[in-house]
């Protein structure tokens, strides 16, 4: 069974040492987001400010993978 994962855009709005980051939907929400592995294998930087799409875990709507930085 594949879950439907729901895909989001924001901002970042804060960055953690462990490449953890809290980011702002578009809906108000706050969802904390760890980074995706292509994006850490590519070493894509991530900075507050930055605008990011974010895929949220089914399970908890509080937790997401940032899969895509934006433009």
């Amino acid at each position: 069974m594949k879950l439907n994962k729901v895909k989001e855009k924001g901002q970042v709005i804060e960055a953690f040492p462990n490449l953890d980051f809290k980011v702002k939907l578009e809906n108000g929400r706050e969802v904390l987001a760890h980074l995706a592995g292509r994006l850490r294998l590519h070493r894509i930087k991530i900075l507050p400010g930055d605008k990011v799409l974010v895929e949220i875990s089914p399970y908890d709507e509080k937790r997401g993978r940032i899969i895509y930085r934006l433009r």
